[in-house]
């Protein structure tokens, strides 16, 4: 399905690459039927180089060449570059926007048309392929649209589809933000090694391994967390030790909570993006 279809890259940036490597290298589609833009000539030789792909100065190119195109831009310019391509979008193409706080319903309102749009929210782990995103549709998407989106945002990593206006904050609160939890986790995970005897180098190691190893495990068995903690946690043992300590610190209350703030702050930064992004128009 997705290797017959022409794919287009408005924006050459970190996380249009990244989509690009993931396609190519995993085989989800050929090199042939990608061509993305960017403003500069130089990123865009980069890319030639690196994944045999078409490029283009030309946002109006891409868009006219492609069934379906990707607006990889930030979120401040994502209004000029929908601006500049309007008048070649129609609804036999598929328009993929991964602006991040700008919602389906201020895209349709700054276009004035009806369109096969969706929004999709990656996180940073698509760089290494493994992103946790979050997809949602428009009015006027037809069937099979959401299957396309997932096999390109599968390429790299894991893709739900969700209700934008009920779920995406909460997506930003939890996945989005998410890695930075898991960032001072591992480090705090480091420290304490360093704190019982370990090497920085060798404490840092363990410790991200732990996480990667535990999440993958997770995900492979199909198992609760509870139930795998559990077969980890021995009557007496050392890790429940550590569980009775981590829960004395409020451990999942403060991650809750996090979350909880990150979503809120995502409700707040999205309505004045709404704002920026229409007065942009």
């Amino acid at each position: 399905m997705l290797k017959e279809k022409k794919i287009g890259f408005i924006g050459s940036g970190n996380m249009g690459e990244a989509l690009i490597s993931g396609l190519v290298l995993s085989g989800a589609t050929v090199p042939e039927n990608i061509i993305c833009s960017d403003i500069r000539e130089e990123p865009l030789v980069e890319m030639r180089e690196k994944y045999n792909i078409a490029t283009t100065t030309s946002n109006v190119e891409v868009v006219e060449r492609s069934e379906v195109i990707i607006y990889a831009t930030k979120p401040q310019i994502l209004a000029s570059v929908l601006k500049e391509t309007a008048n070649v979008l129609d609804k036999s193409k598929l328009v993929i926007s991964i602006a991040a706080g700008v919602p389906l319903a201020a895209i349709a309102s700054g276009l004035g048309k009806e369109l096969r749009l969706i929004r999709v929210m990656p996180n940073i782990c698509a760089f290494v392929k493994e992103s946790a995103t979050a997809i949602a549709a428009g009015e006027f998407v037809l069937e099979g649209d959401v299957d396309i989106a997932k096999a390109i945002f599968d390429s790299v990593g894991i893709s739900v589809f969700i209700q934008e206006n009920i779920l995406m904050d909460a997506f930003t609160g939890l996945s989005g933000s998410g890695p930075a939890y898991v960032f001072l986790i591992i480090d705090a995970m480091a420290d304490a090694g360093v704190k019982m005897g370990l090497s920085r180098r060798d404490s840092l190691l363990l410790s991200a391994q732990t996480v990667m190893g535990s999440a993958k495990l997770l995900l492979e068995s199909n198992e609760h967390p509870g139930q795998l903690k559990d077969r980890v946690t021995s009557p007496g043992g050392t890790s429940i030790a550590g569980i009775h300590t981590l829960e004395q610190g409020g451990l999942r209350t403060t991650i809750i909570d996090a979350v909880e703030a990150a979503t809120n702050r995502s409700m707040e930064l999205g309505e004045q993006m709404v704002k920026n992004f229409l007065n942009g128009q």
